[in-house]
């Protein structure tokens, strides 16, 4: 699903055909508000896959409603190609810009919210997640998750006030989440030895 999506990104770049005086240098840089929303949203669904990829490697078990939420969550990432499509085509004109960028980080923040309870409900008292998994990290991750959820929430009402403070905060939330979690070789408590007392 994940790479089904990426590779729709790129698809939606077309081959610019010139014509008259126009040049093909001109016609490719009028496209840089296709290459913002490939560079955009490829980063924000490769950040998405690995943490979506890191966590799942952490759930030992599974149920019914943990199968429905990761269904909600992946059609929110297939959907992500169609407000980047929109976002190229309209950043340029004022007069839709703030509803294109609007678009584009509410989908961002649907799927973040579906991501973090998708997250709240397996981890929440170790419910579908491995009991040897680090109570502190355990809670690390969901702050984390959480706060994320809030700041792509906050991206999509800066939309309405500011489009490229929108963007820029995507951009940045993404940049944060790409980077390697605190402690997160430790994910897994090593059993220790018992303290004896003779």
């Amino acid at each position: 699903m994940f790479a089904i999506a990426i590779t729709l990104l790129i698809i939606e770049i077309a081959v610019p055909h010139v014509d008259g005086a126009e040049t093909l240098s001109d016609k490719l840089a009028h496209l840089w508000p296709s290459y913002l929303g490939y560079a955009i949203s490829f980063l924000v669904i490769g950040t998405v896959w690995a943490n979506h990829h890191n966590r799942f490697r952490l759930i030992a078990r599974s149920d019914h409603v943990l199968l429905f939420l990761n269904v909600v969550f992946l059609m929110c990432v297939a959907f992500i190609p169609f407000p980047t499509a929109l976002l190229a085509e309209y950043i340029r004109e004022e007069e839709y810009r703030t509803t294109a960028v609007a678009v584009y980080s509410g989908t961002l923040a649907v799927t973040a919210v579906f991501f973090t309870v998708l997250w709240l409900y397996v981890a929440g008292n170790y419910r579908l997640v491995n009991r040897a998994v680090d109570p502190l990290l355990l809670r690390a991750m969901t702050r984390r998750y959480v706060l994320g959820m809030l700041l792509y929430i906050l991206a999509f009402v800066l939309a309405f006030v500011s489009p490229a403070a929108s963007l820029a905060l995507i951009v940045i939330l993404a940049l944060i989440f790409v980077l390697p979690e605190p402690n997160s070789s430790g994910s897994v408590r090593r059993p220790g030895r018992r303290s004896t007392r003779g």
